[in-house]
C-alpha cells in the first residue's frame, strides 16, 4: 500500500527551524508494526498516524511513535496534525476558528485551528492536568556538576529546583543567564553519583527567564541521561510541568497567564510555544498551548504488509 505522509516543522513560521514532525493524514489500514517500522525509517522524533474512525467530522483518532516507540501524548503532533489536515483540505476552513479533537492514547485533546484567508495560521490545544510537585531537590553543588555550570548561576531569587510531574517527572532547574541554559552539557558520571536519580525523574527542564528574544518570556532547554549530549529535543511535552512549576510558587497570584516560551536559537531550530494557564490554586490546572506551523516537505511511503505480533 502507499500511503501519503507530510513533514511540518512545528511551533515556528520559519522553515528548517522548529520540530520536524512527519504526519501521515490518512493512515488508516496500517497496523502497530508497520507504524514502528515507519516511524523508524523517517528517524524523526515523531511520527503521527491520523484515523477516521469517527462519524463525528471534528474526531480523528491519533497515534504517535518515536523511532524506538509508539507513546500516549506529545503536544507537537496535535499543532503538526491540525495544520497538516487542514492544510490538505481533510478539515475545510470555513469560520475564524475551528474545532477539532484528536483522540490520543492519553484520551481526547481540543484544539482549535485559526483560519487565515482559508488557511490554518496558529494551532490552540487544551490540556486539564493534575500536577504533583515535589520540593525536594539535589543540593547546588549535584545540580551544578551534572549540569556542568557555574553553581552560582542557579536561581534562588524567584525560583528554586522543583520535581514536577504530569504524568511524566521533570526535574525543573532555574537558573539566571539564557547563556547557561545553552552552554549546559549534561555529565552522566556527575549523575549518577548524585541523589537526582532518587527523584525518578530522567529529563531536567533547564530555564532561564532571560531570553534573547523580544516574543519570548523564558527560554527553555531539556537535558538528561537519556538525551543525546549535543541534543536539543522538543520541550513541547515539558510545557504543561512547566506550567504548574511556576504555579506552585506562592509570588504567583491566581489568574490567567500568557507567556511564550522559546527553545534553542537562531542558528539551533528555534521554536516558540505560546501558553495560557489558569492559575486557580486547585488540584488540576487548565493550560492552553499553541503554536504555528510551516509545510516542509509531502511524499509518499509505500508500506509492506506485516502481521501484528
Amino acid at each position: 500500500m502507499n500511503y501519503k505522509y507530510y513533514i511540518a516543522d512545528v511551533f515556528t513560521n520559519q522553515i528548517f527551524n522548529g520540530a520536524q514532525i512527519a504526519v501521515f493524514p490518512y493512515a488508516d489500514g496500517l497496523n502497530s508494526q508497520q507504524m514502528q517500522r515507519v516511524s523508524r525509517e523517517l528517524n524523526l522524533t515523531e511520527t503521527v498516524f491520523i484515523f477516521h474512525q469517527h462519524a463525528d467530522c471534528v474526531k480523528r483518532q491519533m497515534r504517535i511513535f518515536t523511532p524506538k516507540s509508539e507513546i500516549d501524548f506529545a503536544g507537537h503532533p496535535v499543532i503538526a496534525a491540525a495544520f497538516v489536515l487542514a492544510s490538505c483540505g481533510d478539515i475545510v476552513l470555513r469560520k475564524k476558528y475551528t474545532p477539532v479533537v484528536f483522540e490520543q492514547n492519553v484520551g481526547p485533546i481540543s484544539a482549535n485551528i485559526t483560519n487565515n484567508n482559508g488557511k490554518p495560521s496558529f494551532i490552540q490545544f487544551t490540556r486539564k492536568v493534575s500536577p504533583i510537585v515535589d520540593r525536594f531537590a539535589p543540593p547546588d553543588g549535584e545540580l551544578a556538576s551534572f549540569l556542568s555550570i557555574p553553581e552560582g548561576q542557579i536561581d534562588h531569587k524567584k525560583y528554586n529546583t522543583r520535581l514536577v510531574s504530569c504524568g511524566f517527572p521533570y526535574l525543573v532547574v532555574p537558573v539566571y543567564n539564557y547563556e547557561t541554559v545553552r552552554h549546559a552539557k549534561f555529565n552522566f558520571q556527575a549523575w549518577s553519583q548524585s541523589i537526582a536519580p532518587q527523584t525518578a525523574a530522567q529529563e531536567i527542564l533547564l530555564f532561564s527567564a532571560k531570553t534573547r528574544s523580544h516574543d519570548a518570556e523564558f527560554n527553555a532547554r531539556l537535558v538528561g541521561p537519556t538525551i543525546g549530549l549535543h541534543d536539543d529535543p522538543p520541550v513541547g511535552t515539558a510545557m504543561p510541568a512547566f506550567a504548574a512549576y511556576l504555579c506552585s510558587f506562592e509570588h504567583l497570584q491566581k489568574g490567567t497567564y500568557t507567556f511564550a516560551v522559546d527553545r534553542g536559537d537562531a542558528n539551533h531550530r528555534r521554536s516558540l510555544i505560546n501558553l495560557e494557564m489558569d492559575h486557580k490554586g486547585e488540584d488540576t490546572l487548565t493550560i492552553r498551548i499553541g503554536g504555528e506551523a510551516v509545510m516542509v516537505a509531502e511524499g509518499w511511503m509505500t508500506v509492506p504488509a506485516i502481521q501484528d505480533f
